[in-house]
């Protein structure tokens, strides 16, 4: 019995090793951003409005286009949600979204942007004195003015596409900022991909809140950090009403590896923090070790029915 747990010992002591090496020598992944004909600045706002008061401030449209062609645009504010799957949504109304009807574009709704160049336009937020407190969502939509023309045909860079410049107000007054995390979990064993934590957050509350997001990843036989976003935590904005569902992900994960894992999920002054051990291993890499471990099972039975077989042959 003490042979067969130092093999027990010694093929774990291996496998441990092959997963570090394997770790060493493993990549990340490379991520790929898209660039798009014309950007905004900034892509979001959140702000504080107190009933009869009114708000300004300014977007800036730009065309970085090196085809020397004018963007031609149009501007208009529609209301701003999410659906249970967490899509944008640019359609719908409700109360929350009763902030479309107090905003006015100062200028034209429509305009034109020479190349490299950009503009600012300016938004007015007009409060009621009986707004309700709480949150309030809109979108300021930036898109290509498909009706632009010069010399009777479209710009080459007239093609359908918009952008949204997303504002986020909180009405003053009785204001409720709470929530509830649902769920967080690190799944232990992974094939392939990431190593991820799994969460899930409702915003109790009636005006958004940010939900925080850090992962530490440590090395099974070190104390060590080898990933942590810490500094810079994964933030996404609720909306009052609404479930996040949220996977968040260490994109230079190996392909092979042992590690701790601790996910830590904060929303509104509540924390919730899982620590787990996980295994990346390549399905093929499963069957190679249930094989080696297959067959020094069948050579310690063999071993120890040889042995039996000499016992009693001298007896």
């Amino acid at each position: 019995m003490k042979k067969q747990s130092r093999i027990k010992q010694l093929v774990l002591s291996v496998l441990a090793v092959v997963f570090a090496g394997a770790s060493m020598l493993a990549g990340g992944l490379v991520n790929v951003s898209e660039v798009s004909a014309f950007s905004l600045s900034p892509m979001n706002q959140k702000v504080v409005l107190n009933p009869g008061e009114s708000y300004r401030d300014t977007i800036i449209i730009s065309n970085p286009s090196t085809s020397d062609e004018d963007f031609y645009y149009k501007i208009e504010v529609v209301p701003y949600d999410v659906d249970d799957d967490n899509v944008d949504q640019f359609e719908s109304y409700s109360d929350r979204n009763m902030i479309v009807d107090w905003i006015t574009i100062a200028g034209d709704e429509t305009g034109m942007v020479e190349p490299n160049n950009s503009v600012e336009v300016e938004y007015v937020v007009d409060v009621p004195e009986n707004a309700p407190a709480g949150g309030q969502y809109a979108a300021i939509r930036v898109s290509a003015d498909e009706d632009a023309k010069k010399g009777g045909e479209s710009y080459g860079i007239q093609e359908k596409m918009a952008i949204a410049y997303l504002l986020y107000a909180e009405v003053t007054g009785e204001t409720v900022r709470q929530g509830e995390i649902e769920s967080v979990s690190v799944p232990g064993f992974i094939f392939s991909g990431n190593i991820k934590g799994i969460s899930s957050i409702k915003n109790t509350g009636n005006v958004h809140g940010t939900a925080h997001y850090t992962m530490k990843v440590y090395p099974l036989f070190s104390g060590e950090e080898i990933y942590t976003n810490e500094e810079e935590p994964e933030g996404h904005i609720i909306l009052p009403n609404k479930t996040l569902y949220n996977e968040s992900f260490w994109g230079g994960t190996p392909a092979i590896g042992l590690f701790n894992v601790v996910y830590t999920v904060e929303f509104e002054g509540v924390t919730t923090e899982v620590s787990k051990l996980v295994i990346k291993c390549p399905i093929w890499l499963l069957f190679v070790i249930l094989a080696v471990i297959a067959a020094i099972v069948i050579w310690i039975v063999v071993k120890i029915r040889s042995r039996g077989k000499k016992d009693r042959r001298s007896e």
